[in-house]
């Protein structure tokens, strides 16, 4: 096989997620690692969970990563290149520290992470390399060796990222009814997260008013629009909205929400809504409840036309990008000359997070970072 196909040094590909419930008596267990520390009592958990119980207990999110693997597997073997792929995730099984401790006996000693989150974020990266860090450090704690971790990039602008969102979109206008489809407005979707969080977001030169998290939002927001408009013809309105929120009251949170929003556009006499979750890379919970039940019921009441356009899930566009970026951060470790694939006006986001990128809200060792304490 061609050395394009070498993804030398490494050994390995970590698959890491955020886990989810498979059954009803999963849900309150899953929901006591996500909130642990916080104090929440079990009851408060059980209302939380209600979600999580409408749908049999079960969030989708564990089967649409089992579908990515698949897809992975597939395109990797389908180009010759020759790398195992494992899966851990942060809240539940097949958990993190398993994971790592299954590669370390298999003898992977550099290891490359996908996390399934696509953006700078505290919760959606920072807190990830966090767990990276924990797990280091109970395998370090039995006397294991220790594997190398580097992170891939963030691939909110990669263009298999992109196009399969793209193609979703362009899906959800064509099955409006006809007289509605060129008035329609898109709400493009992501989870909100405390404005203070979202300042923080990225490096330090990106800190400020929304920080990289608003920011690369709105550049995949406008990458897909103007996509849409040159394969349509039709300049359609859009806003970046907010799904999600957990926090409490008090606490300022990003705005606005897309419930909300559905309200001010009936109010403007836009005659139909197509809803575009670019935040989030599969079809789990959030998306099921927070847009196909909740948003969607909303609408209903509004009497106006909507869609929600598809993830990016398991689309094989999405597994070759993957691929690609798997060999340009190995050209990169090998010293090999690679120029980042990546479109809009932000360019290919950083290798590795810089010191001050995306800060814990309580000071924790965090892996593959400039500032991690595993070299």
């Amino acid at each position: 096989m061609s050395d394009a196909l070498d993804a030398t040094p490494y050994d390995a590909l970590l698959l890491l997620s955020f886990g989810g419930p498979e059954g009803p008596d999963d849900v309150v267990p899953f929901l006591e690692n996500v909130t642990r520390g916080r104090g929440i009592p079990k009851e408060r958990l059980k209302e939380v969970g209600q979600h999580y119980f409408l749908f049999g207990g079960v969030s989708p999110i564990n089967d649409q990563n089992r579908a990515l693997l698949d897809a992975l597997r597939k395109d990797f073997a389908e180009h010759g290149l020759d790398l195992p792929i494992y899966w851990g995730n942060r809240n539940w099984a097949p958990y993190l520290t398993d994971t790592l401790r299954e590669m370390v006996a298999d003898g992977r000693r550099r290891i490359l992470v996908l996390a399934t989150s696509a953006y700078a974020s505290y919760s959606g990266c920072r807190q990830y390399r966090e767990n990276l860090a924990d797990s280091l450090a109970a395998l370090a704690a039995e006397g294991l060796e220790l594997p190398r971790i580097d992170k891939l990039r963030h691939y909110f602008n990669h263009p298999g990222f992109l196009d399969p969102m793209t193609d979703g979109v362009l899906a959800s206008l064509a099955d409006l009814p006809e007289d509605v489809r060129a008035g329609a407005h898109l709400a493009f979707t992501t989870h909100s997260i405390p404005t203070a969080s979202a300042d923080t977001s990225g490096p330090v030169e990106t800190h400020g008013e929304g920080g990289a998290y608003v920011e690369e939002h709105l550049d995949v927001a406008q990458l897909i629009a103007d996509a849409v408009r040159e394969r349509t013809g039709v300049d359609h309105p859009w806003r970046l909205v907010y799904q999600s929120r957990s926090g409490a009251p008090q606490i300022p949170w990003l705005e606005p929400d897309i419930c909300d929003h559905l309200e001010a556009l009936h109010g403007a006499g836009v005659p139909a809504v197509v809803m575009a979750p670019i935040g989030f890379v599969s079809d789990h919970m959030e998306v099921l409840y927070d847009l196909d039940t909740e948003a969607t019921a909303k609408a209903a009441e509004l009497d106006l036309p909507v869609r929600r356009s598809a993830t990016v899930g398991d689309d094989p566009r999405f597994a070759a990008a993957i691929r690609e970026l798997v060999l340009e951060r190995a050209a990169t470790e090998s010293g090999r000359k690679v120029t980042p694939c990546a479109l809009g006006t932000l360019g290919a986001s950083h290798d590795l997070c810089p010191v001050g990128c995306c800060p814990a809200r309580a000071a924790r060792p965090a892996a593959a970072g400039a500032d991690s304490p595993y070299a």
